[in-house]
């Protein structure tokens, strides 16, 4: 936990928190915290800056508070992500929120088993704890946007020409294309498939929808490790 992450239910008044949770528990047995130690703090989808432990028992800490610091830019990135493996999920969620990304949208695939769909990972509560882990992370404290479609052609078809209007598109696929660009300097929508990759009938859509086919070699890659290097590469 490399960022003490606040809600508004701990402020106690404009200055003072109270934590009692998993955090209490880090705090206690990681980072090993005594009375006026301080920390590195945000407050969710606010401003991040420090916090003083004024206060720490067995059950709860107080903090003094001072959050007068933007957290770092998001990355220009609408993330289009045919839905992983459930356990793949919960670290690619983390993944996606340490590097920045601003949307991700999950979308269903022929090569998507149906019962990834039914995992309790999906549910919104579960996917805000994944989001908030890669927050405190990467100390951002702006949670990504995330969206799910389960039906991959009228998304492609009715829905993402808008949502990627004005940005660079691109789909990353095995196969003989171009190089995945590096360090881009413009918005980006990138459709990342599944482990096997999309197949051509999804690829040929999203081409219809003015995608760009890239590739990053002949190496097949995980989700989990796809993400993350196609990422660093665009930007």
């Amino acid at each position: 936990m490399n960022l003490l992450l606040l809600t508004a239910d701990d402020f106690i008044n404009e200055h003072e928190v109270i934590i009692s949770d998993r955090r209490l528990q880090h705090l206690q047995q990681v980072h090993q915290a005594q009375i006026g130690d301080q920390l590195r703090a945000g407050k969710l989808n606010g401003l991040q800056g420090t916090a003083m432990l004024t206060q720490l028992s067995s059950t709860q800490a107080r903090f003094t508070v001072n959050l007068n610091q933007p957290s770092p830019a998001k990355l220009p990135l609408t993330l289009i992500l045919a839905l992983p493996r459930p356990k793949m999920l919960k670290r690619t969620l983390q993944t996606v929120a340490s590097m920045g990304v601003a949307h991700l949208v999950l979308v269903n695939s022929y090569r998507v088993e149906k019962s990834f769909w039914q995992t309790p990972f999906l549910q919104e509560q579960a996917i805000y704890e994944q989001l908030v882990l890669g927050l405190e992370q990467a100390r951002d404290t702006y949670l990504p946007k995330v969206s799910i479609e389960k039906r991959f052609k009228p998304f492609v078809q009715d829905r993402l020409p808008e949502l990627s209007q004005n940005t660079r598109k691109l789909v990353a696929h095995p196969g003989d294309f171009a190089e995945c660009p590096r360090a881009l300097n413009e918005p980006v929508t990138l459709a990342i498939g599944p482990e096997g990759g999309w197949i051509p009938y999804e690829v040929e859509l999203l081409q219809q929808a003015a995608f760009e086919p890239i590739q990053l070699g002949p190496r097949i890659l995980r989700v989990e490790t796809a993400v993350p290097v196609l990422l660093a590469r665009l930007f």
